[in-house]
C-alpha cells in the first residue's frame, strides 16, 4: 500500500504546481482556491494511507504482502466478508429513498412516508440474517 500513498503525495505535488501556475496565469482567486484544496485533500489522504501502512507493519512485524516485491498472491487471499445470494431488502430501500426525492417535489407527506419505509427496510436488510430473539 506504499505506493498509493506516495501517489496521493504526487498527485498532491501535481496540484501545487498546477496551483502555482493557475494563480500566476489567471490571478482567479475561486480556481486558485479549488486547486489548493484539492492539494489539501491530497496530502491528507496521502499521509492517512501512510500512517496505516506505517502502523500496520509495526503490528504485523513486517512489510505487508502488498509491498514484498517476492510476494504471492496467495498472501492477499482470505474472507472478504458475507454478501447475500438474493435479498430483496435493497430494492425496497431504494423504493423508500426514491420516495423521499419524490417528496421532495410533490409533498411533505411524501417525505414522511417514504423516510418511515426507509427506515423500515434499512432495518430489515440489516436484521436480515440475525437469528436470535428478533429473528423472522
Amino acid at each position: 500500500m506504499r505506493v498509493q500513498a506516495f501517489m496521493f503525495y504526487g498527485c498532491a505535488v501535481f496540484f501545487l504546481v498546477t496551483d502555482v501556475v493557475y494563480w500566476l496565469w489567471s490571478k482567479d482567486w475561486t480556481g486558485t482556491t479549488a486547486l489548493a484544496l484539492s492539494v489539501g485533500l491530497a496530502g491528507l489522504i496521502g499521509f492517512y494511507i501512510h500512517f496505516t501502512i506505517r502502523r500496520l507493519e509495526k503490528a504485523n512485524a513486517g512489510p505487508l504482502y502488498e509491498d514484498d516485491p517476492e510476494g504471492e498472491i496467495a498472501q492477499a487471499a482470505g474472507e472478504v466478508g458475507f454478501f447475500s445470494p438474493h435479498s430483496w431488502w435493497p430494492l425496497f430501500v431504494a423504493l423508500g429513498a426514491a420516495s423521499v426525492s419524490l417528496g421532495f417535489v410533490f409533498g411533505w407527506w411524501l417525505v414522511v412516508f417514504g423516510v418511515a419505509a426507509t427506515l423500515m427496510s434499512c432495518v430489515g436488510l440489516v436484521f436480515e440474517y440475525y437469528r436470535g430473539h428478533f429473528q423472522h
